[in-house]
């Protein structure tokens, strides 16, 4: 890779067992505090709905708070889910966003819908044809956001996102098949794949979409391209394991339809699984990225290698909070993130 490789942040406010889901909300704020310190690139967080895991609901909101109190570190969605919500509002939240923090915002766009069909009628009851009304609204997004007039026979031509300013949000499609890669590319936006979420499965075949299909844009005459992975480092590969079980015991629960919160590693130590809810462990297993600093970093940078990126973005789930923050301390000690905030 010819240059270092830009480490960034997914959180998506995940709930713990025992503690008011207001917590996962205020130490959502404080990770990325402690990650700004530590010079990671971006902080994104994610949009999810009537889950008892994933708490962070309004995306726009947190985004508001962490771009409040933080200083250099860039704040984004991973993502907004567009098909809930008007255009014009997401450009007008985000223009928001962009006047608390100039140069700093991201709009991670996505077309899933973050929740059952029923609460997502519930959000939106008069959605559409998702398939034909999203790619439009990505357009007139684009346009909003960046302050470019509508074309001059669309309805809404006259019409502008306040408040208007010099810097604007960078824009990114997110999704994890084919359909969000081609779209980023005939857009000429930046792309992030959820690959934690499909477990790598398309990812080759997305970028390689993406790359191939790029339409240049003005802002980005060049692709764009990153990946959301899940990973985790301890001071030692035995901690490191045993912070995963949490993780592992919520997957299987997840599998059967329950969005339960965390529990602590040493209540999942102690779980009887069945012998098929042993093997979606033991497939999780295969493919994590868990064990000491060093461990992890030569995984994350394999894969960037393989995948050609030059920045990933890092999504770590724990009981408590301080194994949470270790693990982006010890992997900003292997990157030589702060050397590298320093240098600049």
């Amino acid at each position: 890779m010819s240059r270092p490789l830009k480490l960034s942040v997914l959180d998506q406010s995940t709930a713990s067992k025992g503690r008011g889901q207001g917590v996962a909300i205020r130490e959502s704020i404080e990770l990325a505090q402690h990650c700004d310190r530590l010079g990671y690139h971006r902080y994104w967080v994610s949009e999810h709905h009537s889950s008892g895991s994933i708490v962070g609901t309004a995306p726009e909101v947190l985004m508001a708070a962490i771009a409040a109190t933080t200083e250099r570190i860039r704040v984004g969605s991973a993502g907004v889910m567009l098909p809930h919500y008007s255009a014009l509002k997401v450009a007008e939240q985000f223009r928001v966003l962009e006047g608390i923090a100039p140069g700093r915002i991201d709009l991670g766009l996505g077309r899933a819908p973050g929740t059952d069909q029923l609460t997502s009628y519930a959000l939106n009851p008069h959605p559409g044809n998702v398939l034909e009304e999203f790619p439009r609204q990505v357009r007139d997004l684009q346009d909003w956001v960046t302050g470019t007039p509508l074309p001059a026979d669309h309805p809404f031509h006259r019409i502008q996102a306040q408040p208007q300013g010099p810097t604007s949000p960078e824009m990114w499609i997110l999704g994890s098949s084919d359909y969000g890669a081609q779209l980023a590319a005939y857009f000429g936006l930046p792309y992030a794949f959820a690959y934690f979420f499909s477990e790598g499965h398309g990812v080759e075949s997305a970028l390689e979409l993406y790359r191939h299909q790029y339409r240049p844009s003005p802002r980005y005459p060049k692709p764009h391209a990153t990946i959301c992975v899940w990973a985790l480092a301890a001071d030692s590969e035995a901690e490191a394991w045993h912070q995963v079980t949490s993780r592992e015991h919520w997957r299987v629960g997840f599998e059967k339809g329950l969005r339960e919160p965390l529990i602590s590693p040493d209540e999942a130590a102690l779980q009887q699984y069945t012998p098929g809810e042993q093997l979606i462990i033991d497939k999780l297993r295969r493919k994590a990225i868990v064990g000491t600093k060093e461990q992890v970093a030569e995984k994350l940078t394999a894969l960037a290698e393989r995948l050609e990126l030059d920045e990933l973005v890092v999504v770590t789930w724990t009981y408590d909070t301080a194994p949470r923050h270790r693990s982006y301390e010890l992997l900003a000690e292997a990157f030589g993130l702060n050397a590298t905030l320093k240098a600049d």
